[in-house]
């Protein structure tokens, strides 16, 4: 018989995450390694993982994630939207708590792109009169 598994994709600046929950004991994969050996930071898991405690699911599934692109904050932020988006199709009653909390936003903020002329997106050369 197949197993249940939930899913549900989250995005966070060049970071995109398929996130796929499983009922288990709360153990958190991604990319095929443990979440401690993967995320150097432990306030990034913490994170992560909020939308469960908002829903009170903390330690009911196990988490699979496969995600690509950005650095270890953006990966964090996209599994994290994810994981929400992954517990509205587990129960949809759950939406206004991960509402409230912020969890469905996709946030927008993005890298700004490099200007010509310019060293970075806004960052110009010294002026010098002379």
């Amino acid at each position: 018989m197949a197993q249940v598994s939930y899913s549900g994709t989250g995005r966070r600046k060049n970071s995109v995450a398929r996130v796929r929950l499983v009922p288990g004991s709360g153990k958190i994969t991604m990319n095929g390694k443990d979440v401690h050996d993967y995320l150097p930071y432990e306030h990034l898991i913490l994170d992560m993982t909020q939308p469960f405690g908002m829903t009170e699911t903390t330690g009911q599934y196990d988490v699979l994630v496969n995600v690509n692109g950005g650095g270890y904050t953006g990966q964090a932020g996209a599994t994290r939207h994810g994981i929400a988006r992954a517990l509205l199709t587990v129960d949809p009653d759950f939406r206004g708590a991960l509402k409230r909390g912020g969890m469905l936003t996709r946030d927008p903020r993005m890298k700004e792109r490099k200007k010509p002329g310019l060293k970075k997106a806004r960052k110009a050369s010294q002026f010098s009169k002379r």
